[in-house]
């Protein structure tokens, strides 16, 4: 039980910080406000649990260690920013756009974890480093999957609730066009810094 507290504290300071997760569910509670901002949430925190439960069974670190996997999730990553900071530069806030547009699905944001480099580096650091060490394993792998979920969520919400309350200052065009330049500057950045 030592070991919790410490596992918190990572899960919390990992989970707060930027990253393509975060980006995108600001840019999301932007266009479409929180609710619709929900499933895409929890397929983030679904697929990410999935990702720490195979990380805990050590699959992650094999996968790290692999380099042409380790690159490939680099690649797939960093092309799926890239792709999105192209669909950012002409995001639009209008409510008549939002009939077109939609928010990431639960199976696509789970789907994208396994994609994210920074979702494997947190869940492979993760469980190295702070796996409760409880018997049966099983157990273990379990409280240390279900604190990071409780964990995560909430900072994922506190994401797309910030882009939710900025979409009502960012009815003028300047202002618009001012956040967008900032996201895609932010959503290239988390492209390259996979590669650092």
């Amino acid at each position: 039980m030592d070991s919790l507290l410490p596992l918190a504290v990572f899960a919390f300071v990992s989970s707060i910080t930027p990253g393509p997760n975060n980006i995108m569910l600001t840019s999301s509670g932007i266009r479409f406000g929180f609710a619709k901002c929900i499933p895409h949430m929890l397929g983030v925190v679904f697929g990410f649990g999935v990702i720490l439960a195979l990380c805990a069974v050590g699959i992650g670190s094999l996968i790290i260690a692999m380099p042409v996997l380790h690159t490939l999730l680099k690649t797939l990553g960093s092309t799926y920013l890239v792709y999105l900071a192209w669909q950012l530069r002409s995001m639009a806030f209008s409510r008549s756009d939002e009939d077109d547009a939609r928010p990431m699905s639960f199976i696509g944001a789970a789907l994208f974890q396994f994609a994210n480099p920074k979702a494997w580096v947190m869940a492979v650091t993760g469980a190295s480093a702070f796996l409760p060490t409880m018997q049966p394993v099983w157990f273990a792998i379990a409280v240390f999957c279900l604190l990071f979920s409780v964990i995560n969520l909430p900072c994922l919400s506190v994401w797309a609730a910030t882009g939710a309350m900025l979409r009502h200052y960012l009815t003028q065009a300047k202002w618009q066009r001012l956040f967008c330049a900032i996201m895609i500057a932010l959503t290239l950045y988390s492209a390259l810094a996979i590669w650092s």
